[in-house]
């Protein structure tokens, strides 16, 4: 887990949030006091630790009031394996579902990417290192290798002047004879001129010149699916199995592309995938989180079950003993789930929490109900975040160098038209004011190439104007308290 989150404190953790969510205190608050527990349990002896499972949380509110975006952030924070899974699609194929196992295997692939690009990182310093020998060389090839052979210019007549630029070294013959009047270069001109060459590369003056490097061969993913997902069989890993040493292929790229891929092809080999593997399953079971969204629609309300509700209710079985805590086998090893932490989350404008069956209440101690949003809470939502709507949009208009300013009665009647709409028609929360950004901002984007105005006001006028058809008076009036 990351390490800075173990030194916040469940406010400091609230604070953070607050950079990205408007509101919705209770649920950042439960969220941050199951994180702070995490890292509790940490700090307990190995017997007392098995014992204390995370306490699993259940958030009920209407779409759009940022249950999904919560859980996404708290991820984020802590650097943890996150997935998020509609509860909705197990259903789909009736009342067996689909295998409920694969959250979990989707948790391991994640945990797996998050821990290998960490340890790529680590080793990046030195890869870069490696990288750029690697360059040098194809660019001002050693002993073994003739520049430009076969008759073709290589980068190396290019540096050396083959390309008519004025150096102190003579440019090589691409002759493999040297004839009489030519001079070989000595290995001191070959090391002067790499040393050229490398201080060429690091102040980026080579970086649009083409060269010809030695890439790993990776086969294509095909997968030869067996019916489950973990009988699913890699066809290119049973060529790389026969051939250890792994296949080159020669690929032409320009030097600044070359670096890059270099530098990943050597930091790959500089870590131990054992070890990786051994430690994202331990990142996933201790501090994965599992978001499962639309939880209630597996619900069923009301005392007859018939038809599909028989079909919810076994999609409910199947995940019980998911969150319960089973082993679960994936492709890299076999997964606990005692300690993954389970978010559920549901609108629950149809059925309610007590729906579920018994056994998977109980597995959610934690609920926390968020709130509708206010037309305060939009306001704040449009200005507040740190990737609040309407900086997105005047960052996206000003790299056409267009500037767009929004005044503040501006920005109110346009909270004031998202909530209005929502209580009129569908109440979709924040959401709402995406649809009214880009039909305030349709013809603006639309015109840009052709306008002459490089700054834009947008005041409350130019908002009623744009959305007088949409919102009637007469309606208003049945909102005005």
């Amino acid at each position: 887990m990351n390490k800075k989150l173990y030194e916040m404190t469940p406010k400091q953790i609230v604070s953070e949030l607050d950079k990205y969510i408007i509101g919705q205190d209770s649920a950042k608050k439960s969220v941050a006091v199951a994180l702070r527990n995490r890292y509790r349990r940490s700090l307990l002896d190995e017997k007392m630790r098995e014992e204390i499972t995370p306490k699993n949380i259940l958030m009920q509110g209407p779409t759009g009031v940022g249950k999904t975006e919560i859980a996404r952030r708290l991820a984020k924070l802590m650097d943890a394996p996150f997935i998020k899974v509609e509860a909705t699609k197990f259903t789909e194929v009736g009342y067996v579902g689909r295998d409920v196992d694969s959250m979990i295997r989707d948790l391991v692939e994640a945990s797996v990417r998050i821990t290998k690009l960490n340890r790529l990182e680590e080793k990046y310093s030195v890869a870069e290192e490696i990288a750029e020998e690697k360059i040098v060389e194809a660019i001002v090839p050693g002993k073994k290798k003739t520049p430009g052979s076969g008759g073709v210019k290589g980068p190396f007549d290019f540096i050396m002047g083959g390309m008519g630029q004025n150096t102190s070294t003579p440019p090589l013959s691409t002759s493999s004879q040297p004839d009489s009047n030519t001079s070989v270069p000595t290995d001191t001109d070959t090391e002067l001129t790499r040393e050229q060459v490398r201080q060429q590369l690091r102040d980026g003056l080579l970086d649009e010149q083409y060269i010809e490097i030695d890439v790993k061969d990776a086969p294509m993913g095909n997968q030869l699916d067996m019916g489950n997902e973990t009988m699913s069989i890699a066809i290119g890993n049973i060529f790389d199995a026969m051939n250890p040493a792994g296949k080159k292929k020669k690929k032409k790229v320009k030097v600044k592309e070359a670096r890059k891929i270099l530098r990943e092809e050597e930091a790959a080999n500089l870590i131990d995938m054992d070890q990786v593997m051994s430690e994202a399953l331990e990142n996933a079971e201790q501090n994965g989180i599992v978001f499962i969204d639309e939880i209630d629609k597996i619900a069923s309300g009301g005392s007859i079950r018939s038809g599909a509700d028989v079909s919810r209710e076994g999609v409910q079985r199947d995940i019980l003993p998911i969150v319960e805590g089973t082993v679960v086998n994936t492709k890299y090893g076999p997964v606990k789930t005692d300690h993954v932490l389970f978010i559920g989350a549901g609108a629950f404008h149809i059925s309610k929490p007590t729906d579920l069956i018994p056994e998977l209440q109980g597995r959610f101690p934690i609920r926390v109900e968020l709130e509708n949003l206010t037309k305060e809470a939009f306001v704040s939502i449009l200005t507040v975040p740190e990737n609040a709507l309407l900086k997105q949009h005047k960052a996206l208009l000003e790299t056409e160098d267009v500037k767009i300013e929004f005044t503040d009665d501006a920005v109110e009647e346009i909270a004031r038209i998202a909530f209005l709409t929502n209580e009129q028609t569908e109440n979709i929360g924040a959401r709402r004011l995406h649809t009214i950004m880009e039909k305030l901002l349709e013809e603006i984007s639309f015109n840009i190439p052709d306008m002459d105005e490089e700054e834009i006001v947008i005041d409350a006028d130019y908002v009623k104007e744009k959305f007088v058809d949409r919102i009637h008076a007469d309606d208003l009036d049945r909102y005005i308290l």
